[in-house]
């Protein structure tokens, strides 16, 4: 007999004398609490998460906070966001595995599968990456071919969209190779444009969308690559498939709040779905390692 049965049995006197309605009351307390012995909750576990800098710091934290705060209370579990300062510190860390979860950009999804075994859990099913190509209103840059020799801004080597996706593009459909300048972040790039301070600059338009007036009204998008499945939240091989089945359903949950829908939308996603490694395939397939660079 097994040691939460004992007590079952311990705990219920049963007597002729013993009035039918109290035997059946410490029967029903004691089932209780043989239940909560049988099905205790796992003790919740913590868990670092990185985001890929594509705003500053102090933005990141304002849009992340809010949601890893509330998926901590859905879940029971603890998320701690590891606000990164720049792409390549980003790329360093995740390739050592000190994430637990991310959201990181499709080629980082793929070199981090390769790396340490992440696996792709959710995206924004509503949205492509494209990166975007974008020039000052007022400059001298009317055609991509003008940018030939150009000096020109992306935030990181191997941003997908704003960096890696855009000078294959410029080089193997229009010819033209530019001299890059890596500014760290998507709102340096388009600072630098607004300024005069390059001819162009590479970014995506969910990062466009959520500058200031001041400075996205001085740009315009020249050109837009081809689309790819947008950033995924991945979770390191590590963390036991029934925990990231946990994260999924919490996501999910408040995914279909009004809360949590506004939150996601700071990040900014639409509509969150399920994904999986399979969806990224398009991206290893690419050929993207002639552009790839090591800082």
């Amino acid at each position: 007999m097994s040691l939460n049965m004992k007590l079952c049995t311990k705990g219920v006197r049963i007597t002729h004398s013993t009035m039918i309605f109290r035997w059946t009351q410490k029967v029903s307390i004691w089932g209780v609490f043989c239940i909560s012995l049988v099905t205790a909750p796992v003790s919740a576990a913590e868990f670092r998460v990185g985001v890929v800098p594509q705003f500053d710091v102090r933005e990141l934290r304002s849009i992340w906070q809010p949601l890893l705060a509330l998926l901590s209370e859905e879940s029971g579990h603890q998320f701690i966001l590891e606000a990164v300062p720049t792409i390549p510190e980003f790329e360093r860390q995740f390739q050592a595995g000190e994430f637990d979860f991310a959201y990181m950009n499709p080629y980082h999804a793929v070199v981090a599968n390769q790396a340490q075994g992440y696996v792709p859990l959710m995206r924004d099913v509503d949205t492509q990456l494209k990166g975007i190509l974008v020039v000052a209103k007022d400059g001298k840059i009317a055609r991509v071919e003008d940018l030939n020799g150009q000096e020109v801004a992306f935030p990181a080597p191997n941003a997908l969209g704003a960096s890696l996706l855009l000078r294959s593009e410029l080089e193997r459909r229009f010819g033209v190779v530019v001299v890059p300048r890596y500014v760290k972040t998507h709102s340096s790039v388009y600072l630098n444009v607004a300024l005069g301070l390059a001819a162009a600059g590479g970014g995506v338009q969910r990062t466009l969308s959520h500058q200031d007036e001041d400075i996205k009204g001085r740009l315009q998008v020249l050109f837009e690559t081809r689309e790819v499945p947008s950033h995924p939240i991945v979770a390191h091989s590590r963390v036991p498939a029934e925990l990231r089945q946990q994260v999924v359903e919490a996501l999910l949950r408040i995914a279909g709040t009004e809360k949590g829908a506004e939150l996601l939308a700071q990040v900014p996603i639409k509509r969150l779905g399920r994904t999986s490694l399979a969806e990224y395939d398009v991206v290893a397939q690419m050929a993207l390692d002639k552009y790839i660079e090591q800082e």
